[in-house]
């Protein structure tokens, strides 16, 4: 019995310890701020993978535009939604064949990035494409958030060619979805 209540003590005093570990870990001003003020896609260092690193975020990146715009495609009625989903459905397997051919021509790297975890819009309503321009709005903000970090750190032309163009493609885009967003809800 002597025993068993030294086990449960230490077991108790090692998870007691290794809650209060993560709980001061969270409270630390340095753990909130990196939470909520991150600048960055946290990318790494300007290593020679930072190329490949920046490949496999941007795919999955362009693959979330699709599911989202899949999403929208078979819930909105708004035409404004229908094309804009048409158009991400049409445009970007072409991006995402391109930054494959790039892996592999680089890196000789031929895996497939996984679909990233994204939001469920949720059934048709009166808000549905709210919750589709916010969800999509967003989405250009991380994605021009990782084009300026990898920016700083890349020196490959190619790279910095599709972080351009992908840069003014989510900013103009962005300031139309803001438009929509703004007159079709005040917001």
């Amino acid at each position: 019995m002597k025993k068993i209540s030294i086990l449960l003590s230490s077991a108790l005093m090692i998870i007691t310890l290794l809650i209060g570990f993560g709980f001061g870990y969270y409270l630390t001003p340095e753990y909130q701020i990196s939470m909520k003020e991150n600048k960055t896609m946290d990318l790494g260092t300007a290593d020679r993978l930072l190329d490949l690193r920046y490949l496999n975020a941007m795919i999955a990146h362009h693959r979330a535009a699709m599911i989202l715009a899949e999403q929208a495609g078979k819930n909105s009625a708004r035409p404004e939604i229908q094309a804009l989903s048409k158009n991400i459905l049409a445009d970007e397997p072409g991006a995402i064949a391109e930054l494959y051919q790039w892996k592999k021509d680089w890196y000789n790297d031929s895996r497939l990035v996984r679909d990233p975890l994204v939001v469920n819009l949720g059934d048709y309503d009166e808000k549905f494409d709210l919750r589709f321009l916010n969800a999509l709005i967003a989405h250009h903000d991380a994605g021009i958030l990782m084009t300026k970090e990898t920016r700083s750190k890349s020196s490959r032309t190619e790279v910095l060619n599709n972080i351009d163009a992908v840069e003014k493609f989510l900013t103009d885009t962005s300031v139309v979805l803001k438009g929509w967003r703004l007159d079709w809800y005040n917001l």
